[in-house]
């Protein structure tokens, strides 16, 4: 569970209610046709610009935002080294019996070409072609998020108007324009509120997942082409521990750099 994300969900909501309620007026900060308009008009929206999959699909990768993704860096890098090691013992082809015990599909594959004698250049470009294809799908997912922080404050506006429009027809009543005011005003609020305290810090969580994740690829990509060309074992792990941070580096270099 990411700490961090519901500490910033639960504390950007705990914000705007106590301000609410010092400034007197959280009270008028719920009108539901105003929740109609803003959420449900923003998100229907976004039926236009993306397939029905990813309308449907964006809540669950939304929830993903609420866990820490382990992509596991450091046991990469021993497991690399390890083959590294006993490729350059007993051969590429003594590789072949430990390649069923991965859970990772993608450095399966890699050391599946290696084995099968594939061309390093080759190797490079089918799993370069991989990650390139992985980071689409993921920019997908994010731009759906991004579409919906820029439609919401718009239907905000959209609902202020209608309010307006209500107001502007019963100005007889003068006695209710401040009230008719402050419900129209409330769709503008949460416009602003589903887009910078939601959407915008959400799509931003998930570019960093994104981000951490093509970095263990490429680390992946760097160790299974060091085996492919016979570097030393040593000279890989210099290699894959760049990717580390340096608590992680710190932890398992003195195992992976042993003479």
């Amino acid at each position: 569970m990411d700490i961090a994300s519901i500490i910033g969900i639960v504390g950007g909501f705990t914000v705007v209610v106590i301000g609410a309620f010092l400034g007197g007026s959280l009270g008028g900060l719920i009108d539901i046709p105003s929740v109609f308009i803003t959420g449900g008009g923003s998100y229907f929206c976004l039926y236009v610009n993306f397939p029905l999959s990813n309308c449907i699909g964006v809540f669950k990768v939304m929830g993903r935002v609420f866990k820490v993704p382990n992509f596991g860096e450091k046991a990469l890098v021993q497991k690399l080294v390890s083959f590294s090691e006993r490729a350059r013992r007993e051969g590429i082809l003594a590789l072949e019996e430990d390649l069923e015990d991965l859970d990772d599909e993608f450095i399966k594959r890699g050391l599946r070409l290696v084995v099968d004698g594939t061309d390093g250049e080759v190797i490079r470009n089918l799993m370069e072609n991989e990650l390139s294809q992985m980071e689409s799908r993921h920019n997908v997912w994010i731009s759906v998020i991004n579409a919906w922080a820029t439609l919401a404050p718009g239907f905000g506006m959209l609902g202020t108007v209608i309010g307006l429009i209500g107001m502007l027809m019963n100005l007889e009543d003068t006695s209710s324009l401040g009230a008719n005011m402050a419900v129209a005003l409330v769709t503008t609020l949460y416009g602003s509120l589903m887009a910078n305290w939601l959407f915008i810090p959400m799509a931003g969580k998930l570019s960093y997942h994104n981000n951490l994740e093509v970095s263990a690829k490429e680390m992946i990509i760097e160790g299974v082409l060091s085996i492919q060309a016979g570097d030393n074992p040593r000279i890989l792990a210099m290699k894959l521990l760049a990717y580390l941070t340096p608590k992680d580096r710190k932890a398992i270099e003195a195992d992976v750099l042993k003479d």
